[in-house]
């Protein structure tokens, strides 16, 4: 990052200039180092950074932050240093907004920096867990041992949401295709043959009646209907971005008669795995349930969770706070009640967690063949019906002609 100056000399002169740096602190040590006394220190922030906009494009993925965890846990059990360790990763490193936020932390540790807090100045690539657990890991002395469980952390959340988004494309596909095909047939075919009807003059019965009202209907007010959908939609969208509404949509999609269930579970199943991670690395139960709120995605299990937080530090536990609310399945509370006793939180929620992830995957593969079934029934009631009236008007205005 390059930064503009001013200070003062050694012999009190006031001047100005611009440097380069990786953060406003090794700016200012840079300047005192050279004998300048810091007056004002701000960033540039330039009009077209093309940095900014290559990592726009060049999106760090959560594979390469696995990879980048297992490798740098396995140098450090060779016994290489932290700094070594990092550069050489830089070297391998694809990714260019990767290899540069792996510089910055060598340059920031060589500089006196713990690793957690280096990681903690680029969120872009680390999350709050991430790095709090390595820090928790420094501080045990077992960062090895956090890096692989990070890895495995971040790959069960890629491997669920694969699996989520492989569900959902097949009947996305068979949608859009079925659309498609719908405003060809409408806009294209049916105007010819419906043109063709009507010229003849004869009686049509009432299938075909009824498609050319609806051709006609979209032909004039198609337009209309779509910018109102547009308008609608958009409408929806802006509504959904502010915090009202985003609460009422998440609170809403928690509570849908067959997709909710799921959404549910991949919630409580993401926050079980986070707080067992958490727990056993060290970390007390108030900034577990701190971690997991700031990586929940739904506002209102944010509210939830947040109410459970502020009864736990009031003392009155985890799993008593968790009965009162509906979000929290009974399986989930009875198995935090029984880890609180023991003193086994961690491994009673990992079996929590693995047991809300096999009945996700069994439920979304459920619905979406409840989908596939559903689709393929409208879409041939749909083209049933176009047939019907089609050949039902051929048949009508030849009967008509040979009398």
């Amino acid at each position: 990052m390059e930064y503009a100056y001013v200070a003062y000399t050694e012999d009190r002169r006031l001047v100005t200039g611009k440097l380069s740096a990786t953060s406003e602190e090794v700016a200012t040590n840079l300047l005192s180092y050279g004998g300048y006394q810091v007056v004002s220190l701000r960033q540039i922030i330039p009009f077209f950074n093309m940095e900014k906009l290559t990592a726009a494009f060049s999106r760090i993925k959560p594979r390469e932050i696995i990879m980048f965890s297992r490798q740098l846990a396995l140098l450090l059990e060779s016994g290489t240093d932290i700094v070594t360790s990092l550069e050489l990763l830089q070297s391998q490193v694809t990714n260019r907004p990767l290899k540069k936020i792996i510089g910055e932390v060598a340059s920031d540790i060589r500089s006196g920096t713990s690793l957690s807090i280096a990681l903690s100045r680029h969120p872009q690539a680390f999350t709050p867990v991430y790095y709090r657990a390595i820090a928790a890991g420094e501080q045990g002395g077992n960062l090895e041992v956090v890096l692989r469980q990070m890895a495995d952390y971040i790959e069960r959340g890629v491997i669920t949401e694969k699996k989520i988004k492989n569900a959902l494309t097949y009947p996305i596909i068979v949608v859009i295709v079925a659309f498609v095909v719908i405003i060809l047939l409408v806009t294209f075919v049916l105007p010819t043959f419906i043109s063709l009807f009507t010229s003849f003059g004869a009686e049509l019965p009432l299938p075909t009646r009824m498609l050319i009202a609806a051709t006609d209907w979209l032909g004039q007010y198609g337009l209309y209907l779509i910018l109102t959908i547009l308008a609608a939609v958009t409408i929806a969208w802006i509504y959904i971005r502010t915090p009202a509404g985003k609460y009422r949509w998440h609170k809403l999609s928690l509570n849908l008669p067959v997709l909710g269930r799921i959404f549910l579970l991949n919630e409580l199943s993401r926050a079980c795995r986070t707080m067992a991670l958490l727990f056993k690395v060290g970390l007390p139960l108030p900034e577990i349930m701190a971690m997991v709120i700031h990586g929940s995605t739904n506002e209102a299990m944010v509210e939830a969770l947040t109410e459970v937080q502020e009864e736990l530090i009031r003392g009155e536990g985890l799993s008593r706070p968790m009965a009162k609310r509906e979000y929290f399945l009974p399986l989930m509370v009875q198995m935090t009640g029984v880890g609180e006793e023991t003193g086994n939180l961690d491994n009673t929620l990992i079996t929590v967690a693995q047991s809300y992830e096999a009945e996700s995957d069994d439920r979304t593969g459920s619905a979406v063949g409840l989908i596939q079934p559903v689709m393929t029934i409208i879409i041939g009631l749909l083209v049933g019906f176009i047939a019907v009236a089609m050949f039902g008007a051929m048949y009508s205005i030849y009967g008509q002609m040979s009398l």
